[in-house]
This record gives C-alpha cells, structure tokens and sequence, in this order.
C-alpha cells in the first residue's frame, strides 16, 4: 500500500514558496469503491490535516483542520485532492479561515489547491467563509483540472475583517487567481486583485453600502443554460431578510461553467444564498437531494 500511495503521489508539483514563507501540504486520494468513496491515502503537515472523514450515501465527506490561530505572516497552505475516476467527495473545514495581519519580515499568507477530478469523478469543496483581519494579506490561487464527465463545485466567502470591532476593508491586499482545465484545455480563468487603501470600494457603483462578498462556482461538461434558469428561478423564490442586503448574479462562463456572484452585508447571508445554489445543481447536476452537515 505504502508503495502504491507513494507513486499515486508523484505527480503532484507545488508552486514555489516566497521567500521567508513556512510551507504547509495536505494531500489526499479518494477512490471508488463497492460500499462506495473511500480515502485510499492521505499526507499532510502542521499545522492543517483531515480531522475527520465520514460516508454520505456513496460519496465520502472529509472536514479539514487547522489546530493554528489561522493563517500567520508567512505562512503558505498547500492543498491537493486528487479523485480517480468515479469517486464523489465532499470537502469542507471546521470553521473561518483567519488570516491574520502580515509583516515585513515574513510579508503575507497564501493558499495554493490543487483539483485533480478523473473521468466521472465529482468534488464538492464547501469550506466557511474567509475572515481577513486588520493588515492581512492574502494570495490565493485555485487550479481545477477535469476528466470526462467530472463535476467540481466549490464556493468562496470573503469578510472584509472583524467588523463587530470596526474593522472594514482594513486589510492590505487580496489576490485571488482560479484556473478551470478541461481535458487539458484552459476554459476558464479569473484574477482579482483588490488593495483597500488604493481603491473605493464603498463606492456607489462598486460594493457600496455591501461588505461581504461570495463566487459560488460549478463546472462539468453536462452544464447547459436550463442550468443557470434554475438558479434563477430558486434564487428569486428567496425571502427577504429584515434589514439585510443581498444582491446577486448568474451566469454561464465561456465553457463547461457557471457562476453565481453575491454581496451582502453579513457573511451567513451569502452563505444561505449559495446553501440554495448548491441544492438546485446537487439536483440538476448529479440527481442528489441537498444535506447539511452541522
């Protein structure tokens, strides 16, 4: 086994680090089975690794944990999930991600994952939402790779810091980079760079009086405009929520894709708002009803 896994494991590259960053690695396998998904191998270092991994009628769940204050200065989080073909997982993590302020010592935080889906293969990444304290700064960069017949779905949540103590938008900057591949082929591609200090955020036209930000996102070659009308119509049957902001958008990308973009001013908000998301294409995508973990 140990041997297999370690050849399973040669493909994988990693970007490389910033100088001065501290590099951390969680890799994971998943392969189908009779009874179902199983995680044939796994790899991680501290201070992330998978706390626990659990069966959802046929696919398998894995909640991902931090056991650090969250992302310091300098440090570099390295994900890879690799799924051979058939396999259906389901990723989420235990709670915010906190990226806390950087220095100029170590500079900022970043994120690199890996999405490696077989043909028929299928991975929903659902982790909580994004916290980015006072002079935070974060580079995130995601890259999906997909067979035949996979789907990926994966949603993103941003929070602006810790409003509750007056921070917003006090955070130094956000980069933020994803690359869908299809059969080798490069379908979708997006870069957001936002500098607080250096733009208007609040202005009218931009956020405006919104705080809290989310791209909710599905790829698969079976998705079709049937798909985003979907969306549509559950996102307008939506209740308003006293006193709350929400506004959202959806759309099909250049191929293979969706993508459902929202601000509001709370972050459960948003969340609630792509809960409905991922239902409608957990039934429209892979026949699926919709389950939460709590």
């Amino acid at each position: 086994m140990s041997t297999r896994v370690d050849m399973s494991m040669q493909h994988i590259t990693t970007t490389p680090k910033q100088e001065g960053q501290r590099a951390s690695q969680l890799r994971a396998v998943f392969e189908k089975r009779e009874r179902g998904t199983v995680l044939t191998s796994k790899y991680h270092t501290a201070p992330i690794k998978i706390a626990k991994a659990f069966p959802l009628d046929g696919q398998l769940g894995v909640i991902v944990m931090d056991v650090s204050p969250g992302l310091l200065a300098g440090d570099c989080y390295e994900f890879d999930w690799r799924l051979e073909p058939g396999a259906h997982a389901y990723v989420t993590n235990q709670s915010f991600t906190k990226v806390h302020p950087s220095n100029a010592l170590l500079g900022g935080s970043s994120v690199r994952q890996r999405f490696e889906l077989a043909n028929g293969s299928v991975l929903e990444s659902m982790p909580e939402p994004i916290m980015l304290y006072l002079d935070a700064a974060l580079d995130s960069e995601t890259i999906v790779h997909l067979g035949e017949g996979a789907v990926w779905m994966g949603a993103e949540v941003l929070c602006p810091g810790r409003t509750l103590r007056g921070e917003l938008f006090d955070y130094l900057h956000l980069k933020n980079k994803v690359r869908v591949y299809y059969e080798d082929e490069l379908i979708y591609a997006q870069q957001q760079n936002i500098i607080p200090a250096s733009q208007q955020l609040t202005a009218p036209g931009c956020l405006g009086q919104l705080t809290h930000t989310g791209v909710f996102y599905a790829f698969a070659d079976r998705i079709q405009t049937k798909h985003a009308e979907a969306v549509r119509v559950a996102l307008e049957a939506m209740p308003s929520r006293e006193g709350r902001m929400l506004q959202w958008g959806v759309s099909l990308t250049y191929k293979h894709g969706l993508a459902v973009m929202a601000a509001g001013t709370t972050a459960w908000h948003v969340q609630e708002l792509f809960a409905v998301v991922w239902a409608v294409l957990r039934k429209e995508l892979l026949g699926l009803s919709p389950f939460a973990i709590s």
